[in-house]
């Protein structure tokens, strides 16, 4: 585990989809394999780990992934915004602001809905539809 963390709400815990602990899970048994092969062991289970197994610096995996997206023929994008893109998803498929707020460890709902507030306006005019839906059963 990490001490110096950035809020209170930084350590958390969120539910991930299957597909996501499938692959978090094939990775770490390529870790415990390599680990088994060299002798090492790794006590702390940090995800992306140096081969002693002590965590990796955050801007080291930035760059990795900025290399990496400069390689592919994709548009620019920082890891950051992966995880904007992740809170935009889940806003337009009607997951409830508060739990989006949760996962993004923001320290309220508020805070979330100004950042995000460009998701909102196709969202009002589904909003009305499912409203005339519900009640004029149109």
């Amino acid at each position: 585990m990490v001490d110096d963390l950035k809020t209170e709400t930084s350590r958390r815990a969120i539910d991930l989809d299957d597909h996501t602990v499938a692959m978090l899970r094939r990775h770490r048994r390529q870790r415990l394999e390599a680990q088994m092969a060299s002798g090492r062991r790794d006590e702390d289970g940090f995800v992306f780990a140096k081969a002693d197994g002590s965590p990796v610096h955050p801007d080291f995996i930035s760059q990795t992934f900025e290399r990496t997206v400069a390689k592919l023929d994709v548009p620019r994008i920082r890891l950051h915004d992966l995880r904007h893109t992740h809170a935009t998803i889940l806003l337009q498929q009607n997951v409830h602001p508060k739990v989006v707020s949760e996962r993004l460890g923001h320290s309220s709902i508020a805070f979330t809905m100004t950042v995000y507030q460009h998701v909102m306006p196709g969202m009002q005019a589904e909003a009305a539809a499912t409203f005339g839906t519900a009640v004029f059963g149109e």
